[in-house]
């Protein structure tokens, strides 16, 4: 940019409805279309050719890059054109042709992304999904519908997760990785369908888990997963281990609140 020349926060090529909330310090590139009902916060950029359909509210300092449809119609029959809702937090980066449904009234009637995702080309967000923070989903991750995500999860390229399921807080889904049950918390999954592998270890050094806190992830993990003791007994004696190791009480809960079953 020349020294002197006014920043261009709206291209003039972009479309937009009179009912959008802009903040002033957003950008909008050129070609995009930007349609009723939507709210961007400031700090966030969006760059040429992107598409964003309301009731659609985006927080500050987000990254939105070229030819993704945002907040469009549910890929879901029953649709019938009722009101709902997509929701995104801060400072996310969606890149290239990633695709992000609204809600249905079926379920809440609102998909939910948080904070500090990191989501890459070509994913698809589906309806009434929601995503906590900190997550990566690869090239090409696919969610259903319906899909709860905890956070810190990591998705493999081309991962896809049928509806309903639940995936727990530190996942990591390998390449391919086919979900059709939830997947507790600090577990990895490959395959299809999944199956566990172990527990993300080199996830959770890198979030500064300790040496023990580790330790007692992999104890808890044997008791469900290779012990062939039943589940309902393994959660039992997990809540007990829980009880002077915290770090078990989110794997705890994500062993008590699965309604699909779990990856086993």
């Amino acid at each position: 940019m020349r020294p002197g020349r006014k920043r261009i926060v709206i291209h003039a090529t972009a479309i937009i409805s009179d009912s959008a909330n802009i903040a002033d310090d957003a950008e909008i590139g050129a070609y995009c279309l930007i349609g009723d009902e939507v709210e961007i916060a400031g700090g966030t950029r969006i760059e040429s050719h992107v598409v964003i359909n309301g009731p659609t509210r985006i927080g500050r300092d987000n990254r939105i890059y070229q030819f993704s449809s945002i907040g469009d119609d549910p890929q879901d029959k029953k649709y019938a054109g009722e009101r709902t809702s997509l929701v995104i937090g801060e400072r996310n980066t969606i890149r290239e042709f990633c695709t992000i449904s609204r809600g249905t009234v079926q379920d809440k009637g609102e998909t939910v992304i948080g904070d500090d995702n990191w989501i890459m080309a070509y994913v698809h967000i589906a309806h009434d999904c929601v995503i906590g923070s900190n997550t990566i989903m690869a090239n090409n991750a696919t969610l259903a519908g319906h899909v709860h995500v905890g956070d810190w999860a990591i998705f493999g390229g081309f991962s896809g997760v049928h509806q309903f399921c639940h995936i727990g807080a530190h996942a990591f889904l390998g390449m391919y990785a086919g979900i059709s049950r939830d997947v507790p918390a600090y577990t990895t999954v490959s395959g299809q369908p999944a199956v566990p592998r172990g527990i993300n270890s080199e996830g959770l050094k890198r979030r500064d888990f300790s040496s023990d806190q580790i330790r007692n992830i992999k104890q808890a993990y044997r008791l469900v997963f290779r012990r062939g003791k039943k589940l309902a007994d393994a959660i039992v004696e997990v809540a007990e281990l829980s009880k002077n190791q915290p770090e078990l009480i989110v794997f705890l809960e994500s062993l008590r609140s699965s309604e699909r079953g779990l990856v086993r």
